[in-house]
């Protein structure tokens, strides 16, 4: 059976990624970090015994998505790598079998069992060979990192995934503007969450109470009932720590609310039979904008692959517009940000990525670095 084989893919794919794997040769394309373009002759035998259509998979379902280059007319398409695709492929390999998605408990032990497994590969010492060969598959910019690549300070694969920036690495633009990004990512935004239900987040069952993990007539929700969102995509190569993408003050600790490890790729979100959102991982953390007196609920979503989500602030904590606010262990991930009514006026090139006018059409996500503009206040 073909999902089956996926299935069984998937597993191998992870045990190759373990440095002391035989066929792993500290090369991260040898595992879950493969992409289309490394499925040259040779390349990846095991994984085409084990499914041998994958490229004709590839090529019908789910091979990647195009962003958009901010201040020009250019789009680019980025493609999955191979964990990411197969881990699709496992949810649903057409429209038809979707529901696979949805109480099949075989499947969501398997994608729990093999996210931790990743961590326990990425958490070992031995981890380290992989950062080198990591760099270069994803061309990281190392004139960044606030400690070199072979520093000590990276005891481990995680440890540099989670890699910290120099200090001025990601200046805040625009200081008339009063938001900026929260993450090195593809973002989209919508002035309403109505329209992010139209454009975007396709889940019958997406709701801000499902998101949060409350209950409709709690507070917060009312207060956030009609209000602003914005989705903040990581994927595997970027920098994963994120920021306050304004100036704000911490309420409370964080609510760590338990859920499944989907991917969190565009065609899962844009799937109107599955809220991946709200069936994640993922960790609430209330913020009060200090402008306005007004909240913000920013939530890390954990996917697959995804080890850990951690924080490093702590309640009343004063966090200024850039600064960092916690980050993700491996795998790609998602922040969530919603903001109260009439806090945020979103930057019009994003909207106009976001929402495109063409009935019928998705959203395109923009690429974006930490501090770069994304909206201001509303004027009077």
């Amino acid at each position: 059976m073909l999902e089956g084989s996926i299935i069984e893919a998937f597993k191998e794919s992870v045990e190759r990624s373990d440095p002391q794997h035989a066929d792993n040769r500290n090369d991260v394309t040898q595992g879950i970090h493969g992409h289309l373009h490394h499925f040259a002759a040779g390349h990846h035998v095991w994984l085409n015994k084990f499914v041998p259509q994958l490229q004709s998979l590839a090529a019908k379902y789910h091979v990647g998505n195009y962003v958009a280059i901010r201040g020009t007319n250019q789009r680019i398409f980025e493609s999955m790598p191979i964990y990411a695709r197969l881990g699709m492929h496992i949810l649903f390999y057409g429209r038809e079998q979707v529901k696979l998605l949805e109480g099949n408990k075989r499947i969501e032990a398997l994608l729990m069992e093999q996210s931790k497994r990743e961590g326990q590969i990425y958490d070992s010492p031995e981890s380290r060979s992989h950062i080198p060969s990591f760099i270069q598959t994803y061309n990281i910019d190392t004139n960044e990192l606030l400690y070199p690549p072979d520093s000590p300070a990276y005891k481990n694969f995680n440890d540099f995934f989670s890699r910290k920036f120099k200090p001025g690495a990601r200046p805040v633009q625009n200081p008339d503007h009063e938001f900026c990004s929260a993450a090195d990512c593809r973002l989209v935004v919508y002035p309403a969450i109505h329209d992010a239900q139209t454009f975007w987040i396709k889940g019958d069952e997406f709701t801000v109470p499902a998101l949060l993990g409350l209950d409709k007539s709690d507070p917060l929700c009312r207060a956030l009932e009609g209000g602003s969102l914005a989705s903040f995509r990581l994927a595997p190569s970027d920098y994963h720590r994120f920021h306050s993408l304004a100036d704000v003050t911490v309420i409370g600790k964080p609510r760590d609310i338990p859920g499944q490890y989907f991917t969190v790729n565009p065609q899962a979100v844009n799937e109107k039979n599955l809220d991946v959102l709200s069936a994640n991982k993922r960790s609430v953390l209330i913020l009060n904008h200090d402008a306005t007196n007004k909240k913000i609920a920013f939530v890390a979503v954990g996917a697959l692959l995804v080890g850990s989500i951690q924080w490093t602030v702590s309640a009343g904590s004063k966090v200024r517009r850039g600064e960092e606010l916690g980050y993700f262990a491996y795998g790609g991930s998602t922040v969530v940000a919603i903001l109260e009514p009439g806090m945020v006026e979103w930057d019009s090139d994003l909207v106009a990525n976001s929402s495109p006018r063409t009935p019928g059409k998705l959203g395109t996500e923009t690429l974006m670095k930490v501090g770069w503009s994304i909206g201001k206040a509303p004027r009077k």
